[in-house]
């Protein structure tokens, strides 16, 4: 790769400055705001509406959704693409639990979700099983900011900075401003990370596209890449990688599912519409995590909620991901990174890359710091302002994370068993101390982790799926028991370990690969969780705990229970939501490998768009309607009609 100029370096050092003196005045902001154990893990419950908008929106969408993402579709194009769609399914967790934490959260003084699930199941495992499930997210989760933090300081400045450099760097801010100013300093600095999040995506795919050469010429290279044709130069079609109907797997998804023993080798590629569905499952996690309980006990209202899950996260960040991305990724091939498209004489090594990505340490993670450095070698002040976009995106989440699992540890674990009565100044020193140890454990898992940065994103977020049946147990269906839903998570946890490639090198189970069926371990995980959460919760009913689950049931249904006159839309909203799940993400979407065009021809494509892109991108409209209906008109993310009166203050103790 070519080294970027001396003045592109002085302005990435400008820019870069800038952030980390922002980050780091958000923290000293916060740290002289936060007075008791309440305002530092949860705000104080005061986050305003706005700051919440922008700020859930970050967490939600990280590092892997701004390296990681085009990256993998650059490697198995529109066939992973449907990912993009994510921006649908990660606030559809948020639509159905958020409201119900808030109220819950507001009437019982909760500050973390293992309080929460301790008082109503009447068990103390839950909440150890919190913590662990914390810790198994954000440690992961966080490491892979760090690792493309790496990454991307490693080719910005041509190698001259090693990515372990990079990871120190990055490590070394979140724990300044987590640890000082709490979720307070994490808010306010999520809110500009936000936005420059959005504007660097959208930013870096226009000028990847006008690099490509507009459009037509981006709709043409991808029709001459997925084409049938046998190459002279290289006595095959450029993708050799077909699926079982002759298609490229860049522009069709191979199938339903593959009955294969390791889906991660499947032939014409690992995407099937099973694969895709339950991929969809592991990212609903993420507001299923104990961050996201976190941030409901931390609003003042659940106005904020409706906003950010339909009109920011699914219509906003759904529009660049739906677009900017996959151009990101398919130019990638016409810009020099493909070695078979350079051999072909269908593209121009403009990337400088030796002719073929996949052989340069990150491999497809390395093409969106290729196009920003390129993007820098014209606009030598461009690159300092996309990387620092890069890095916001990278450490939006991975501080949301770091900052409730150091909650977690303190109020579940220290104070729990260790200090009972810890005082508020106790409280935040333990917290900071656990921020500076877990962060520096993500250093430790990024410098091991060899994987691909989404897809040990994966991992962490099926790792939080696994929460849902407790969720749903606490918000909706009072029948499931504390045997239940432990053993569940306990179950859903150990299947996701062993479905996926880390889990069978601990354990050396060879029996099957990774993701067996083309299942990701995300489906193998909550399939199993809820057929032990439901089975053992039939055997094990009883009266007095039914009684005093019903007490936080009776309080939801009078505060958040739907007016009659919206009672009848309840089988639509079933009925709309299993739809969408089938055909938008699930194996119904093998319908539009060729609905609006033959993949082999690229005369028939409509708008010089594959059919599968289209398909993606109707159901993505569908989806905002979708979220519209459920948040709005069924009321799940709307004010709750009756007043939510506490019982306990901002820490739990009772009210004077």
């Amino acid at each position: 790769m070519e080294g970027i100029s001396v003045l592109a370096k002085i302005w990435l050092f400008v820019f870069v400055s800038m952030y980390c003196a922002y980050c780091i005045f958000g923290g000293v902001k916060g740290a002289l705001r936060v007075q008791t154990a309440a305002d530092y893990f949860i705000s104080g419950r005061q986050i305003p509406v706005w700051i919440f908008v922008l700020a859930a929106t970050a967490t939600s969408f990280s590092g892997w959704t701004f390296i990681g993402h085009p990256g993998l579709i650059f490697q198995h194009g529109f066939q992973y693409a449907y990912a993009s769609l994510y921006a649908i399914t990660i606030p559809f967790t948020g639509i159905l639990f958020m409201k119900r934490q808030w109220v819950l959260g507001k009437r019982f003084g909760y500050v973390t979700p293992g309080e929460m699930f301790s008082e109503y199941y009447q068990s103390d495992v839950m909440r150890i099983l919190t913590i662990v499930v914390a810790l198994v997210f954000s440690i992961p989760y966080m490491g892979i900011q760090l690792r493309a933090a790496g990454f991307l300081f490693q080719s910005l400045t041509g190698g001259a900075m090693a990515a372990s450099i990079g990871m120190l760097l990055l490590t070394v801010i979140v724990i300044l401003y987590v640890a000082c100013g709490g979720l307070l300093a994490v808010a306010y600095v999520d809110t500009a990370q936000c936005l420059l999040m959005a504007i660097g995506i959208a930013v870096i795919g226009v000028l990847t596209l006008s690099a490509a050469g507009g459009w037509s010429a981006l709709s043409e290279g991808l029709g001459r890449l997925t084409s049938p044709e046998v190459v002279a130069a290289l006595g095959r079609p450029i993708d050799p990688i077909r699926t079982a109907d002759g298609y490229s797997h860049f522009v069709a998804l191979p199938g339903v599912m593959h009955a294969v023993r390791d889906g991660s080798t499947a032939a014409g590629g690992a995407w099937t519409g099973m694969m895709c569905l339950t991929y969809m499952f592991a990212l609903m996690g993420i507001q299923a995590s104990p961050a996201f309980s976190m941030w409901a006990f931390a609003n003042q209202t659940p106005k904020p909620f409706a906003p950010q899950q339909v009109w920011a996260s699914s219509l906003g960040i759904g529009l660049i991901l739906v677009f900017m991305s996959p151009i990101q990724g398919i130019a990638g091939h016409l810009l020099g990174a493909d070695p078979d498209m350079l051999k072909a004489g269908y593209a121009v090594d403009a990337l400088h890359l030796g002719g073929d990505i996949m052989r340069i340490p990150g491999g497809s993670e390395m093409i969106v710091p290729s196009l920003i450095n390129l993007f820098g070698r014209t606009y030598p002040w461009l690159l300092g302002f996309l990387a620092i976009c890069a890095i916001a995106a990278m450490q939006s989440t991975g501080a949301a994370y770091i900052s409730s699992a150091s909650a977690t540890v303190t109020r579940d674990l220290y104070k729990r068993y260790f200090n009972r009565k810890a005082s508020h100044t106790v409280q935040k020193f333990v917290g900071r101390l656990a921020v500076i140890l877990i962060t520096a454990s993500s250093f430790a898992f990024a410098s091991s982790s060899t994987d691909a940065l989404v897809l040990v994103g994966g991992l962490a977020v099926a790792y939080s799926l696994q929460l849902w049946p407790a969720l749903i147990g606490i918000c909706w269906w009072p029948w499931l028991t504390k045997e239940g839903v432990s053993v569940g998570l306990i179950a859903g946890l150990l299947a996701v370990t062993l479905t996926e490639s880390i889990g069978q090198q601990w354990f050396g189970i060879t029996a099957w690969g990774r993701w067996p069926l083309t299942i990701h371990s995300a489906g193998w995980g909550i399939l199993l969780n809820f057929t032990c959460a439901i089975i053992i919760s039939a055997l094990t009913q009883r009266d007095p705990e039914k009684r005093h689950k019903m007490k936080f049931h009776s309080y939801l249904r009078e505060s958040c229970g739907l007016p009659d006159h919206l009672r009848r839309f309840k089988p639509w909203a079933w009925i709309i939501s299993i739809l969408w799940f089938l055909f938008a993400v699930g194996p119904g979407a093998v319908i539009g490998n060729t609905l609006f065009g033959d993949p082999n021809d690229h005369s028939t494509w409509l708008f010089g768009m594959p059919s599968i892109w289209i398909w993606q991108v109707v159901w993505w409209l569908l989806g905002v309607g979708m979220m519209w209906f459920l948040a709005y008109k069924m009321q799940l993310s709307t004010m709750p009609e009756k007043e939510i009166i506490a019982l306990l203050d901002d820490v739990g103790d009772k009210k004077e």
